[in-house]
């Protein structure tokens, strides 16, 4: 399941927590959530879009959390189940209505 390989991956490198359902911890303040929003197979070839919001205590911190998923995301392909990771777009993503900060960035990937 491709959630499961880029939430390993994130969770390794990254100092915060990395989830696929919201934060358990309302008082946590920073952490990582991915969400898979497509997937297809193409000429039995996996692709999926998924979406990582980067949350943090302020705007800044979310990002300057979304700048460090950006980089390791970037060398997720030295996993060998994945062939290819390719930011779509990334944007700031506040929740105004929980009054949380978050950046969103979205990958095409391509795996095995």
């Amino acid at each position: 399941m491709i959630e499961e390989i880029v939430l390993k991956y994130l969770d390794s490198h990254l100092d915060v927590n990395v989830y696929l359902e919201k934060s358990p911890n309302e008082n946590e303040k920073s952490y990582v959530f991915i969400e898979k929003t497509g997937s297809g197979i193409d000429d039995f070839i996996n692709r999926a879009t998924i979406a990582i919001q980067s949350y943090g205590a302020t705007k800044y911190e979310a990002a300057k959390l979304n700048e460090q998923v950006k980089n390791i995301m970037n060398n997720i392909t030295d996993l060998d189940s994945i062939s290819k990771s390719k930011l779509n777009t990334d944007y700031e993503f506040t929740d105004t209505t929980k009054k949380l900060y978050r950046y969103q960035a979205i990958y095409d990937l391509v795996f095995y």
